[in-house]
């Protein structure tokens, strides 16, 4: 999958939680959930698990503690669905 498409993807997922919008319209892979979006961390376990039902994968608590941007969701992501 290439990248735009996985952010394509990621974008619906992350929206309804984020409490900036001014840097959700610039969401690139820099972006990070919690200092840009404004995201809690409650409300970032819930989007880790719209990205398993959206991917149908499933994701390990290293996995967990290491999505706090949008690269590195993409990059988890990538790495699940590839397997």
């Amino acid at each position: 999958m290439k990248k735009e498409e996985l952010i394509a993807k990621l974008k619906p997922i992350i929206e309804p939680y984020v409490q900036d919008a001014e840097a959700f319209k610039n969401l690139s892979e820099d972006t990070d959930f919690v200092n840009d979006l404004k995201i809690n961390s409650a409300n970032l376990v819930d989007i880790i698990l719209d990205i398993e039902d959206e991917f149908d994968i499933r994701l390990e608590n290293e996995d967990m503690e290491q999505m706090l941007d949008v690269k590195s969701a993409m990059s988890i992501v990538t790495t699940k669905i590839s397997k």
